[in-house]
């Protein structure tokens, strides 16, 4: 018996696409026009230091790194501000901006952002944090640091709705060069789960699953990728 290799073996492709976070990707809708419309105003906002609160997969990077691009801000996560803040501080005195991201999903170092926040407002500068939860939901215990949180501004994201799940679909698909018919999009759209990064996923998947049946992208390849994600 041969044990010859298989002179055309089947290789995994990757059939990720580079995912890009630009203004010109941000896709507005209701669910998104408040937070969108506070990011382009920039820097004429009423503080320094503001909130941008919404459910997991709301958009919230995606906004966020926008702010950043234009603000020349460094990003960190909350949760690593107590190691930081000797740096964090000094830079603050500079006039520095500032992307604070996951704030109030862990366990908070209070004095370590207290400090922060009062380096930020003496040095002039910015800080968009983003979150789940609304300040007043962080459990702050510190009397100091909950009274400066109460004057934030927050810019509040709503769960995607219809519209900007359509529309978020159409354009992952036309990254993958793939024209998808409405009436599928329509079909994933009233099935699958509120958020953008559950819409990346559920394309990939489709395209994946029309690659592997060897066909165009129908409703067959839809209800195989959703049932595939759980989510049919």
């Amino acid at each position: 018996m041969s044990n010859k290799t298989s002179d055309n073996p089947q290789i995994p492709m990757d059939l990720s696409v580079p995912v890009t976070h630009s203004r010109e990707d941000l896709i507005e809708s209701k669910a998104n026009e408040m937070a969108i419309s506070m990011i382009d105003r920039w820097p004429d906002w009423p503080g320094k230091v503001s909130v941008l609160a919404g459910p997991i997969g709301a958009g919230k990077t995606h906004i966020a790194s926008v702010w950043a691009e234009n603000a020349n801000a460094s990003r960190h996560l909350c949760r690593e501000l107590s190691g930081q803040i000797d740096q964090l501080v000094e830079e603050a005195g500079t006039g520095a901006n500032f992307l604070i991201e996951d704030a109030g999903s862990n366990v908070i170092d209070e004095t370590a952002m207290f400090h922060f926040l009062n380096a930020v407002k003496q040095g002039g500068g910015y800080c968009l944090f983003t979150s789940r939860y609304w300040p007043i939901e962080w459990n702050v215990k510190l009397a100091d640091l909950s009274s400066r949180l109460k004057a934030v501004q927050v810019f509040e994201l709503s769960e995607p709705d219809d519209l900007l799940l359509r529309h978020v679909m159409v354009k992952l698909f036309a990254d993958r060069q793939l024209t998808v018919d409405e009436k599928i999009i329509d079909y994933c759209v009233l099935r699958m789960e509120r958020s953008l990064e559950s819409a990346g996923r559920l394309v990939e998947a489709i395209d994946a699953a029309a690659l592997s049946r060897k066909s165009g992208i129908s409703k067959a390849t839809a209800a195989q990728a959703l049932e595939q994600l759980g989510m049919n």
